[in-house]
């Protein structure tokens, strides 16, 4: 028997911000180790189309809307995860928003409570009511998807770092309360990824060209790169990995 343990045959994974980019590709990686997964993101169209794939992969898979934003929705999803399932051994909170790109000066009150809705409040409720269903079970993995804007907020993206340096301490929070639950709870922070979501950074080549000085690897990541630390955060591989923060950048945080 294997000393390092990535399978996760019948284990049930939620992922948020499910649709597309890194959340889908995290879904397909978990589909790929034996994972039954609940994917969800706000529009159950493009949910539906991921399901399909996930289904000729030979996955089993609950597609379900859910804007983490908003507290019903998460009860909700989490509702038809217990008729569907009746567990949940891990979940990736994914889901993010950015919806103002500018300076910290500009930002609006609406734009401000949308960032900090989705990034901090919707991770929170969603660890929150994983969490309770994990320790009644005895076991369980929570991945938070941060970003290295965390550490450092890119210019333009001051709000959206604040709201990933939350997620952080957040994960600490949960951690050393849960632990000894039997609950272990990590964060992955990637840098710079080619998704809808950092579009305007990648194609803006003045933006672009800053960035990549930052990286020592001189290039960005692909959304299929992030997935390895998930899974490794999710697997009994990391039995004794709690509270960690993972940085996959490249090596711009070094």
């Amino acid at each position: 028997m294997s000393m390092v343990d990535f399978n996760l045959k019948d284990k049930v994974a939620v992922v948020t911000g499910a649709s597309r980019g890194i959340g889908k590709s995290i879904a397909m990686g978990l589909v790929e180790q034996g994972a039954k997964v609940v994917i969800s993101s706000r529009k159950q169209d493009a949910l539906d189309e991921v399901a399909e794939e996930i289904k000729g992969m030979g996955g089993e898979v609950l597609p379900m809307a859910c804007h983490t934003g908003k507290f019903e929705m998460i009860e909700a999803l989490y509702e038809a995860v217990d008729k569907k399932f009746g567990r949940v051994d891990i979940l990736v909170n994914n889901a993010a928003a950015n919806p103002y790109f500018g300076d910290v000066t500009g930002i609006n009150e609406v734009l401000y409570d949308k960032t900090f809705d989705v990034n901090t409040k919707g991770y929170f409720f969603m660890a929150q009511n994983a969490a309770k269903r994990m320790v009644e079970q005895g076991k369980g993995a929570i991945v938070n998807i941060a970003s290295i804007a965390a550490m450092s907020p890119p210019p333009m993206q001051g709000v959206y770092g604040m709201t990933k340096a939350a997620v952080i301490a957040m994960t600490k929070a949960y951690a050393k309360e849960l632990g000894a639950r039997g609950v272990r709870t990590n964060a992955v922070c990637p840098g710079l990824t080619e998704t809808k979501f950092a579009k305007v950074l990648i194609e803006t080549e003045s933006i672009y060209n800053i960035a990549l000085q930052s990286i020592p690897m001189h290039r960005h990541a692909q959304p299929s790169e992030i997935v390895g630390a998930v899974i490794y955060l999710a697997s009994d591989a990391s039995s004794f990995t709690n509270g960690a923060i993972i940085a996959v950048d490249g090596g711009a945080t070094t």
